[in-house]
């Protein structure tokens, strides 16, 4: 019976480590610029962005997409693609751009 306790004991003083080590350590979101990936407002940068659009609804779909996939969104309303290389750089099938 005691050794059937300590067993016990130490299974659940294991089980609290491994649950104190793991709530500690979070794992690191990547985007796919390889860089560690920031929380953006992607419905805030892409109401800035497509403010101007022609299809403002289109626009924000299309930007949301390529929001939620670089994590970044160009600063302005066209154009600064060196600031966010990874979404001024997605491609639709066509090899056209896939980003407003």
């Amino acid at each position: 019976m005691a050794r059937f306790l300590s067993i016990i004991a130490v299974f659940l003083l294991s089980l609290l480590v491994l649950l104190e080590f793991g709530l500690a350590v979070q794992p690191q979101v990547v985007n796919q610029g390889g860089l560690p990936s920031t929380t953006i407002d992607c419905g805030k940068a892409c109401s800035g962005r497509c403010r101007l659009s022609s299809r403002p609804h289109l626009c924000k779909r299309a930007c949301g997409t390529c929001c939620a996939r670089c994590s970044c969104v160009p600063p302005g309303t066209s154009g600064n693609g060196e600031k966010c290389p990874c979404y001024y750089n997605m491609k639709t099938h066509g090899n056209r751009p896939k980003c407003p």
